[in-house]
């Protein structure tokens, strides 16, 4: 290989084998089954919202689409239909999701609520289980494929234990080259590009902090971006730029540094004790913006007086440690189904990562317009044994 320069290098190709094979002749003896057995034993359920139906997977027993309604006096009216009851599965194929080829396991489920448009035929659902490694069994999708045959995915990082069922990502592998006698070790042109990138990366600005700075990877939640000569970095609604540990917890508790996350097409924004937003963002549309719930110390103080804020798990040498700590958020968009403001009870749990921007949310909906938001952070970990009886938290001393 000669560049421009005239500079002459020997590049051997990589090869292309994958190692996948070892991984599948070890997992040989679990099938998909088996790694799904703890969430069918649990009996759990996930749930997905829509404008009117609400939809129930209870995971290895059936799906159910259901719609509540309370008239005042008036018992409850539940409208619901069974879409499918479990069945064997049979075979293991994949399915485009997201605009990704993403390999699944099926779980049939027959014998539904009987269908009118289909001479009573029952009704029967496909259940796709996707690997995600920070999901919490969400329902990512439902739709009706065929009048009354329903398919539904649901996310579970169960999976993603087995080799077959992980995302197929297109494998990006090293071309190593030797220089030839007569040329530089690296390619001039590449040199200078080296340098340009480490000018660009350089902070241009002074610090009175000069505590030792945390060197971070740039990944891609961590896309580099130039403001005002500064190397910034963009997470979330915040420019950060490779802040300690302190610097990061600081603006955490500020509301400056929001986390997000979520799976599917609603997206969530916590920014500590400012608001929870729930979004979506199109590239045509732009960005669509739901308050499910705003801070007020004062109602958050109400709320404490009578639920937990803030409970405990014990270490194994006996010692107290705060385990979860919760924080109620109101006064949200109003609700077209209830007239009500959202509201939300936000629940902070720590995530052991290596990088401190590696964020878990979840949301669940167990009363209308009444949420739970789940989130996990590597920040939270270093900020929760702080948490008063209120469940408020402040810098570590």
């Amino acid at each position: 290989m000669t560049t421009v320069e005239k500079e002459k290098y020997k590049c051997l190709l990589p090869s292309l084998a994958t190692g996948d094979e070892d991984e599948e002749k070890e997992y040989m003896g679990h099938s998909p089954a088996m790694l799904l057995e703890p969430l069918f034993k649990q009996s759990s359920c996930s749930y997905r919202i829509e404008s009117y139906w609400t939809y129930e997977v209870c995971h290895g027993k059936h799906v159910r689409q259901y719609h509540e309604e309370k008239e005042t006096g008036q018992k409850l009216n539940i409208q619901e239909y069974y879409l499918g009851t479990l069945s064997k599965s049979t075979d293991v194929p994949t399915k485009n999701i997201e605009g990704q080829l993403t390999p699944y396991y099926p779980v049939e489920m027959g014998n539904g609520t009987p269908c009118v448009l289909k001479q009573n035929k029952p009704r029967a659902t496909s259940v796709l289980y996707v690997c995600h490694p920070d999901a919490k069994h969400e329902i990512l999708s439902i739709a009706e494929v065929t009048t009354c045959e329903y398919e539904v995915v649901v996310l579970t990082p169960l999976l993603c234990a087995h080799p077959r069922y992980r995302f197929k990502s297109s494998p990006v592998n090293a071309i190593f080259c030797q220089a030839l006698p007569g040329s530089p070790l690296r390619p001039s042109s590449l040199s200078q590009l080296d340098q340009q990138q480490e000018e660009l990366l350089r902070p241009h600005f002074s610090r009175e902090d000069h505590s030792p700075l945390r060197e971070e990877a740039y990944t891609s939640t961590h896309k580099p971006l130039a403001v005002g000569g500064q190397a910034q970095v963009t997470v979330g609604t915040t420019h950060i730029s490779r802040l300690t540990d302190e610097q990061l917890i600081k603006e955490f508790l500020s509301g400056s540094y929001c986390l997000h996350g979520g799976v599917g097409w609603w997206k969530y924004e916590l920014c500590y004790g400012k608001h929870v937003h729930q979004y979506h963002e199109d590239k045509e549309q732009g960005k669509s913006i739901v308050v499910v719930g705003n801070w007020n110390r004062e109602e958050h103080l109400e709320w404490a007086k009578k639920n937990v804020a803030r409970t405990y798990h014990l270490k194994d040498d006996g010692m107290q440690k705060v385990k979860v700590v919760s924080h109620f958020y109101s006064h949200g968009d109003v609700c077209d189904l209830t007239g009500k403001p959202r509201q939300v009870i936000v629940k902070l749990k720590c995530k052991e990562s290596e990088s401190p921007h590696a964020v878990t949310v979840y949301l669940l909906e167990p009363q209308t317009c009444q949420y739970i938001l789940g989130v996990e952070s590597p920040v939270i970990c270093k900020i929760l044994d702080t948490a008063d009886e209120n469940g408020l938290l402040s810098v570590p001393s």
